[in-house]
């Protein structure tokens, strides 16, 4: 019942609100110096790889903006189906707030994969499993906001876009497990794996630091969209009035 009545206080758009406003700086502080960190001990710190050279330190922004992609469209989807059967506003307002944060990780993904198959693969471009799912997610995630953006009624833009998303999130575990499945020309997983990490810890302490200052990041930018999607959906609501200076 505790648990209940918390979760009930925690989906209040006033409680929300007035709770992200504090918690942004805690999160955007610890990801700038975590990110920071990371990418001075991945490109200055860090050994050149034996095999890739140089090129590898593309990882320390490939690698977890692929992991935050993911999870932005997780965070999503679980957002819109809770929004669904339990009628949460806030929960969509959630939905909403990460579908273009977790848009832009996905195209810097891309990006910084294509600048690294250049050099390695000979092309910037191959329609390899992975790599292909990763474009669908990324459309996946344009289609999510441009069907929000063509309702102007927003219960409906609410519904019609959680269940885009619920049906899309079929391709999460696809991208995931792509390299498994198929003959693919991208690498396997080099951090999570049962006989250990394929890196030496001077080049993996770097990559965490990184993944934990880009999911921080993500935390922030989450809380402050959020804030913003409240105050868009509660404008004339009579807390957002008291909050006003007169």
């Amino acid at each position: 019942m505790a648990t209940w009545t918390w979760f009930h206080k925690l989906s209040s758009p006033p409680h929300f609100y007035r709770i992200a406003g504090k918690m942004i700086p805690w999160y955007a502080i610890p990801a700038a110096l975590l990110i920071v960190a990371g990418i001075y001990g991945g490109l200055v710190a860090a050994p050149a790889d034996y095999q890739q050279g140089e090129a590898f330190r593309i990882i320390y922004v490939h690698a977890p903006s692929a992991w935050l992609s993911l999870m932005c469209y997780t965070t999503m989807a679980v957002a819109a189906a809770v929004g669904l059967i339990w009628r949460i506003k806030l929960a969509h307002a959630l939905a909403a707030a990460t579908a273009p944060i977790g848009a832009s990780f996905a195209l810097l993904c891309l990006v910084t994969g294509s600048l690294w198959g250049r050099p390695m693969w000979g092309t910037w471009w191959v329609w390899d499993g992975r790599l292909t799912s990763q474009l669908i997610l990324f459309f996946l995630y344009l289609g999510y906001m441009a069907l929000r953006s063509a309702y102007d009624d927003l219960q409906r833009a609410d519904r019609a876009s959680a269940v885009l998303a619920l049906v899309g999130v079929v391709n999460v575990p696809i991208i995931h497990f792509s390299v498994y499945w198929w003959n693919s020309l991208h690498q396997g997983s080099t951090v999570i794996r049962k006989d250990g990490p394929a890196m030496p810890p001077s080049m993996l302490v770097p990559l965490l630091m990184c993944f934990a200052g880009f999911t921080l990041l993500y935390a922030a930018l989450a809380c402050v969209r959020v804030r913003a999607e409240v105050l868009n959906r509660e404008r004339n609501a009579t807390w957002l009035k008291e909050l006003s200076p007169s």
